[in-house]
């Protein structure tokens, strides 16, 4: 049962001494809490501790305090954009290859064009969030301290538990403030020991907080609870080692150091904690994820539930907002798309042909039989035919990239012995009817002399989930749905096919992973080719679990030899897309801005380099306006 069930209605008590006012002229963090209870009042009730954390934990899902929208967290800003994971996922793929957006809502295309400045309002939606959820976290530690409790004759028990409670505030703080470092670099900086008031906070360097991060975490670890031992979607040690082993593995970026060794000491206790692989890559994104077995992939889910988490952002947002054109919006089970988010030909470009020669030379050798048709390479012509190989006696086949028409299989690239299908039915006719092949893509085929049957199995990266029907690959115009393929990745329907909770179908149950095991697999790939340790062939086995999953086969194995800087990134992209990792590990790579080129990025359809200071974003300027001890970054 997802922690929102429980508890997400409940937290109207301790709203009322969370609920921040944000306005354009206040500083980030000089936020008074509206206190309509005593305190005396909202904690009478031991289930208050409970509730309040529940709402730290809810600031990275819902916007306010009633959803969908109404009683919004932070004032003077569309609570549908404003939510954190909406703004998340936005600041960390729609400046990438991996998404553009076809809106036209305020500033939104300056983020794809490399072209945002500090008054930009998605960028101070993103702001203004992070520190909404830092602050707090950083009350719910004040409302917390032994002196607090003990004035209030909390028991021992409550304490102990509470303890704990405090840990996962921390880590959930943590968290907000590696996003903060990563996104804006040098940044104010508050905890729970300032005063709540009118202050101005420091402002800090990305080396000073990153550090701070280290400490905070390696402190708080031991009194987590166990890796798997909290209750599905709350922080626990294993979530702790992911965040320092993120941390580490940017480290040259932060602070201009590297730290993959220490990031790979992490990364395997991570590995080691008893995470496994979900089988099926696709119910990772369903609604379902959190018991259909993907939760024993998922580290960290933001949770999101149709009828309790009511909001325009998070994954109601990332399951809506690709649906358009002659996308079935039934299938995503929602009750309409809104036409938004789509991807360019760079990440679908990601997805390249199998290799086959190596995989078909290790089926054996050459044999006359082969393929022939509108589907293959040379089409309907004389030849010569795509060659099966033989496995055994009266046994062929191939591996085979196949466009989207018909084939047939023919003996000696002559048509005097050819075989067809009549019945559609997997038993074949000399002379027979042509054999469809739906769709682009890579294929397993055989053909059994002995009976004369054959199978066809797509054999191609499942990873590549594109809706292409009416959907051009060039983008002309970035306005235009149609311009740019549609990625099916987030589902609200379950392994069955049942659409989520919320009879409507406007909000979806679909939890988010914000930390799963593929990632820490291909993190340890990468901290090993930058010196951290490990093995290569132990990084190669990682990879090739993924892929693997992903080919339904071996058929994309990769060697040790394989393993670059490069292919990382790529395989990154590939099994992590829409994931919100794609600006950061871009950055990481050194391919987001003076490297990297992607359509419409800097606003031309070609694309272009962009300048090395957008590495990181602008402080907001009403936040540069309002506290005088606040530099803003080089080049804004």
């Amino acid at each position: 049962m997802k922690i929102f069930n429980n508890l997400k209605l409940k937290v109207g008590i301790v709203a009322l001494v969370l609920a921040f006012g944000f306005v354009s002229c206040e500083s980030e963090l000089d936020k008074q809490p509206v206190t309509e209870l005593t305190e005396g009042q909202a904690f009478a009730d031991p289930e208050a501790y409970t509730e309040f954390l529940a709402r730290v934990y809810a600031g990275f899902a819902v916007s306010g305090q009633e959803g969908p929208a109404g009683n919004p967290d932070i004032q003077g800003i569309d609570e549908g954009f404003s939510n954190y994971l909406r703004q998340f996922w936005k600041h960390q793929e729609l400046n990438t290859d991996e998404a553009i957006i076809a809106w036209n809502d305020g500033t939104i295309h300056d983020l794809h064009n490399h072209v945002w400045t500090p008054s930009n309002e998605f960028i101070r939606a993103m702001y203004d969030r992070i520190y909404f959820q830092i602050g707090i976290a950083n009350q719910f530690l004040r409302e917390t301290t032994d002196e607090k409790l003990d004035g209030r004759g909390v028991d021992s028990a409550l304490k102990a538990e509470i303890q704990t409670f405090r840990a996962e505030a921390r880590f959930l703080r943590a968290l907000s403030y590696w996003h903060a470092i990563d996104f804006y670099g040098n940044i104010a900086f508050v905890t729970e020991e300032d005063p709540v008031g009118n202050f101005f906070p420091e402002q800090k360097s990305r080396d000073f907080v990153f550090d701070w991060l280290i400490s905070e975490l390696n402190e708080i670890e031991p009194a987590m609870v166990g890796a798997r031992q909290n209750e599905y979607g709350r922080a626990d040690q294993a979530t702790v080692w992911m965040l320092l082993a993120k941390l580490y593995l940017n480290a040259d970026v932060y602070i201009n150091e590297s730290k993959a060794s220490e990031a790979m000491a992490n990364i395997n206790k991570v590995i080691g904690a008893g995470y496994t692989l979900h089988d099926t890559y696709t119910e990772l994104f369903l609604a379902d994820n959190d018991v259909n077995g993907s939760q024993n992939e998922i580290i960290f889910p933001i949770q999101f539930d149709g009828i309790n988490t009511t909001g325009y952002g998070g994954t109601t947002f990332l399951t809506h907002a690709p649906v358009g054109g002659k996308m079935n919006a039934a299938d995503f089970g929602i009750n309409g798309g809104w036409g938004g988010i789509r991807t360019t030909k760079n990440f679908v470009f990601q997805f390249g042909d199998l290799d086959t020669d190596a995989l078909n030379e290790a089926i054996g050798p050459e044999s006359k039989w082969g393929l022939v048709g509108s589907a293959t390479p040379n089409g309907w012509g004389d030849g010569p035919d795509m060659v099966m190989h033989e496995s055994a006696t009266d046994q062929y086949a191939i591996y085979a990239n196949l466009v989207a028409g018909e084939i047939k299989f023919r003996f000696d690239n002559d048509w005097g012995l050819n075989l067809g299908d009549n019945g559609a039915d997997g038993s074949l006719e000399e002379g027979g009817a042509n054999i469809a092949i739906a769709n682009d893509g890579a294929y397993y085929i055989t053909l059994d002399r002995t009976d004369n049957t054959y199978t066809i199995t797509e054999t191609g990266d499942g990873r590549a989930n594109f809706f292409t029907e009416d959907q051009t690959l060039e983008i002309e115009d970035p306005f235009n749905f149609s311009n740019g393929y549609a990625v099916e990745k987030f589902k609200n329907i379950d392994v069955n096919g049942n659409q989520g909770s919320d009879g409507s179908g406007d909000f979806v149950d679909v939890d988010f992973p914000m930390f799963r095991l593929a990632d820490a697999y291909l993190m340890y790939a990468e901290a090993f080719l930058r010196g951290g340790g490990g093995s290569a062939s132990e990084a190669a086995e990682y990879v090739n679990m993924l892929r693997e999953r992903a080919y339904g086969s071996a058929a994309g194995n990769i060697d040790a030899t394989d393993l670059t800087l490069e292919f990382i990134l790529d395989e990154r992209s590939r099994e992590l897309h829409w994931e919100g990792h794609r600006r950061t590990d871009l950055v990481r790579f050194n391919q987001f801005t003076e490297n990297g080129v992607w359509p419409w990025k800097g606003g031309i359809m070609e694309g272009k380099t962009t300048e090395k200071w957008r590495d990181v974003y602008p402080i907001p300027s009403a936040d540069i306006i309002a506290n005088p001890g606040l530099k803003q970054n080089d080049g804004y």
